[in-house]
């Protein structure tokens, strides 16, 4: 198999989409462990909030990690391998996990009514996102390139407040200590460093900084393993092991207005994934992919978890590391159900010092960013209502990010929705995209993609060093079922 960055073919083996790219199995396992490590802070720190809001121990705690890990390895394979005649699954190299949208929500449902009433009204909502998915195909026609970049560019500045909250997570009033400074900065230059390395340092520069960062950090007494023994080496899911849910009308009044920004910001991550790894985008190709998170919802709260979508900071990956094939992320799909099934791994993966992950995050976080500003490029820019466009979205999307409490004062689902800068700005962006299209008389350059596509790249691959995919203008070859 040729060592080949950009996730290549072996010869002979025609592939005529690059997620379909095949690789050797050892690629398949490093490029998901590095998937996985990328994501497994912000998988298992949902479960972790809502367990302390409804007052569990440690040990059930334990028990709600372990069923999001299950659920986001079952979740990923579907969204990765689905297969195309059940519509189920985008195909595309998307990582799925529990969602940090319905999070606040779900705090105040398990402060009121307890574990219950969280997964009752998930539940619900969960089986109302499966029953829409079929219309929010239709919006791929409103993601031409300006509104795609700006999203995708949202997307990428607001995780960095993530990145940088793991880093301070040790300090006090949000000051970094300096051992967790250093730690975090000194991944953040390995990674960096490594990217400039062609060949294999270079395509898996996360995995070293974060294997070097804890070895450090265990050097110095960072870091503790001592809880990795402790409770079972393996478990399977227990379905409702926190009780039978319960339907409170209000809490799934709440979660169904919640679902629709999962389901929003679902649609834009798999916009931006294939921007990133140049795959063509359809009406069937978004609604196959949410119509598999959906059902991945409604599963969840049968497997003692919460509703799912796409990991934003996983498409940095593929960006950064040009790694495309959807089958790397299913390994990592793999991993998911393994960790899951045994959660003495989970403990292990989890004792990584949380500024380690914060200094490789920076990394993947803005080549997110990077990859949306490319796609903006694409765009006419001389154009003063694309740059108006582009400007209210990323004011409209920074705006809870940079100030938390700003919509404090509207009605509870109103600052539920508003709170997230990606929907905010995924509104922005389509609602002034059709009014200036409409006063364009439809012939803007900013006019929906013809055939109700929305093309990524199928640019040349980026030098060794590069930090981040580019997407092209040219189509790729079709989407499967499309």
């Amino acid at each position: 198999m040729p060592n080949d960055p950009s996730g290549g073919d072996a010869p002979g083996v025609p592939s005529p989409r690059p997620e379909d790219r095949r690789l050797s199995a050892g690629q398949y396992f490093v490029g998901g462990l590095q998937h996985l490590l990328t994501m497994y802070a912000g998988l298992i720190t949902p479960p972790l909030i809502i367990g302390t809001a409804a007052g569990l121990d440690s040990a059930e705690t334990a028990v709600m990690i372990a069923a999001t890990t299950l659920l986001a390895g079952l979740a990923t394979l579907l969204q990765t391998l689905g297969p195309p005649r059940l519509r189920l699954g985008s195909q595309l190299p998307i990582v799925v996990g529990a969602t940090f949208v319905p999070v606040g929500a779900m705090e105040s449902i398990a402060a009121d009514g307890g574990l219950p009433a969280v997964f009752g009204a998930s539940l619900a909502a969960g089986l109302f996102a499966l029953a829409i998915t079929p219309f929010f195909g239709s919006l791929v026609r409103f993601f031409p390139p300006i509104v795609t970049g700006t999203i995708v560019t949202v997307i990428g500045l607001s995780l960095f407040p993530v990145a940088i909250g793991w880093i301070v997570d040790g300090g006090a009033g949000g000051t970094p200590a300096t051992a967790d400074l250093g730690l975090g900065l000194g991944t953040l230059a390995l990674v960096l460093a490594l990217n400039r390395v062609p060949g294999v340092l270079g395509r898996f520069a996360i995995l070293i900084g974060l294997s070097a960062g804890t070895a450090v950090a265990a050097a110095f007494g960072r870091t503790d393993f001592s809880g990795v023994l402790d409770g079972p080496v393996f478990a399977l899911p227990e379905p409702f092991h926190y009780g039978m849910p319960a339907f409170d009308p209000a809490a799934i009044v709440t979660m169904c207005i919640v679902m629709l920004v999962v389901l929003t910001e679902g649609t834009a991550n798999i916009m931006g994934v294939g921007a990133v790894v140049g795959a063509r985008i359809d009406r069937r190709r978004i609604s196959d992919g949410i119509r598999a998170s959906a059902l991945s919802s409604a599963l969840a709260p049968v497997l003692n978890t919460f509703p799912v979508s796409s990991f934003a900071q996983n498409i940095g990956l593929v960006a950064m590391t040009r790694v495309r094939s959807r089958f790397v992320v299913a390994w990592a799909g793999g991993l998911l159900v393994a960790l899951g099934l045994f959660p003495v791994l989970g403990r292990f993966v989890a004792a990584i010092p949380m500024p380690v992950l914060g200094g490789a995050g920076l990394v993947l976080f803005g080549t997110v960013a990077a990859s949306g500003v490319k796609t903006i490029a694409e765009a006419d820019l001389t154009d003063q209502l694309n740059l108006v466009l582009v400007g209210a979205s990323l004011a409209a999307g920074l705006t809870p990010m940079l100030f938390p409490h700003f919509y404090e004062g509207l009605p509870g689902w109103a600052a539920t929705v508003l709170h997230s800068g990606i929907v905010g700005a995924s509104a922005v962006a389509i609602g002034l995209n059709v009014l200036f299209t409409l006063g364009r008389g439809g012939r803007g350059p900013e006019s929906s993609a013809a055939g109700g596509e929305v093309p990524g790249g199928g640019a040349a691959e980026a030098p060794a060093g590069a930090s981040a995919a580019a997407p092209a203008s040219a189509p790729s070859a079709r989407p499967e079922g499309g």
